[in-house]
């Protein structure tokens, strides 16, 4: 197939275009390189994609609705995965109209594209930041998600809400996946387990917020591209039983699916901590700060629906995932402990 996937060279991007390289697919990676973060790692990333004969790099801008639309009308992709978006739930506090421009006009974009160009299946990312202000765990997707605690979530729901409108509309199979804490080489810099690792190499005290209590389902990353490559297998299908009267936010008469994909396996984000400290041989300096603005404390994945739907099961305990992300860590930045 000829697949399109967007933020090809972000973190969850790069290891799914390459997982769908890997077996065989043509893929087609659009990225706009945003500098929100270290550019050099995203070019990094497409070095090793474009080492592969069947994969070919488009540098575009998902709110460019000139370009995104001639793009779907010249190469006609039979299915979409898009990843791309500006992610971070702080810096969404700092800069909302970047995330608006990127999550919601971006979304819009490509659910054009597939609209009038004949895609047999959207793909897309959601977060587990669209709980929000819920707490009955594990989260589920058939939960109302109406209380959203930034607005980096927001834009995401807002992401849930188009898709379903498409899909209802037009015809148009979607399938959105709700992550739950990524993590894994290749990683965002701005993410936890990047910057701890970093500070603790510089001998510089980590800022954990919550005062540490923090819960949070850590997924790794080979675990959600399992997920990933599952759903786009699994066309959305309407669900012939739903009802108006009590109706599922997770399903619909039309082709629309949601799910979360996390490891099922909460861990307290100190214990996260403790295992980093034993991969690096080093100990952490602490500095425990309140509860940040936006942040969900715990979070938890009900995951069963994908496991239903799609065989998935994540196979990646936490002691596992860490140790490769450190040793990954090591070589990329040729660091000697």
């Amino acid at each position: 197939m000829k697949i399109l996937v967007t933020g090809a060279a972000g973190f969850i991007g790069f290891h799914t275009a390459k997982a769908l390289l890997d077996r065989g697919e043509e893929v087609v990676g659009l990225d706009n390189l945003s500098e929100y973060y270290d550019v050099t790692l995203k070019h990094a990333r497409l070095d090793i994609l474009k080492q592969n004969s069947s994969f070919r790099f488009v540098l575009l801008d998902l709110a460019d609705r000139d370009s995104m639309a001639n793009l779907f009308a010249t190469e006609k992709f039979e299915r979409v995965v898009h990843l791309g978006a500006q992610a971070g739930v702080r810096y969404s506090i700092e800069n909302p109209f970047a995330y608006v421009d990127s999550n919601v006009l971006g979304t819009l974009t490509v659910l054009e594209g597939c609209r009038h160009n004949g895609v047999e299946h959207l793909v897309y990312a959601s977060t587990s930041s669209v709980y929000g202000a819920n707490t009955k765990m594990p989260f589920s997707v058939h939960q109302n998600v109406d209380h959203p605690l930034s607005l980096y979530a927001a834009t995401k729901k807002s992401d849930e809400l188009m898709a379903h409108t498409y899909a209802s509309l037009y015809g148009l199979p979607v399938t959105g996946l709700r992550f739950f804490t990524v993590y894994g080489p290749f990683g965002r810099p701005d993410m936890a387990l990047f910057i701890f690792t970093k500070k603790i190499l510089a001998g510089e005290p980590i800022d954990v917020f919550n005062f540490g209590n923090h819960r949070r389902d850590f997924t790794y990353v080979g675990d959600i591209v399992e997920g990933i490559v599952g759903a786009l297998d699994h066309v959305a299908q309407p669900n012939t039983d739903w009802n108006g009267d009590t109706p599922d936010p997770g399903t619909s008469r039309a082709p629309y699916r949601l799910y979360n994909i996390g490891n099922q396996r909460p861990v307290d984000l100190l214990r996260y901590i403790e295992l980093l400290e034993e991969c690096l041989g080093r100990t952490a300096e602490r500095n425990l700060l309140p509860l940040q603005l936006g942040d969900v404390p715990d979070t938890w994945a009900d995951v069963e629906d994908l496991v239903t739907d799609v065989g998935y099961r994540p196979e990646t305990p936490v002691e596992e995932g860490i140790k490769r992300f450190v040793e990954w860590y090591l070589e990329y930045y040729q660091v000697t402990l």
